[in-house]
């Protein structure tokens, strides 16, 4: 069973990443999460599950998928095994970004993490909102 997750990332900065340089190197690790509850969504993510690339900072929107390749295991640069990675790769762009002001007037939306826990980089997406954002992008 595919589960659906968002993960966020600052495009731009010295340690910034966006979907396009996903794009360009088709698969990455994500790491450097150290949010404890990011850490546990992080920890259920499974091959095969989805996810939305979220470009946070001053874009602050939803703009591609990309697909768990791994199992989560501990990050080999960090000294505490209990920071974890996982693998992914690109999947594909939505077919236009979703922003987080559109997202927040769904009222479907307003008990879901992204809405609640702003700082919060890493959590599931509920099938019913992954479609919406799905539809969302196709208008």
């Amino acid at each position: 069973m595919t589960n659906y997750w968002l993960a966020k990332q600052e495009p731009s900065g010295p340690r910034g990443y966006s979907f396009d340089q996903l794009k360009k190197d088709k698969k990455t690790v994500w790491d450097g999460v150290h949010n404890n509850l990011a850490l546990k969504h992080m920890n259920n993510m499974s091959k095969g599950d989805l996810v939305l690339f979220y470009h946070t900072g001053t874009e602050r929107q939803a703009v591609g998928i990309m697909e768990v390749t791994s199992k989560p295991y501990p990050n080999p640069d960090e000294d505490n095994k209990r920071f974890i990675v996982v693998d992914v790769k690109y999947k594909n762009p939505l077919n236009r970004p979703v922003t987080l002001d559109e997202m927040k007037k769904q009222k479907s939306f307003k008990d879901w993490e992204l809405l609640r826990i702003s700082r919060l980089s890493v959590m599931p997406v509920p099938k019913a909102i992954w479609d919406s954002i799905l539809k969302i992008s196709q208008k």
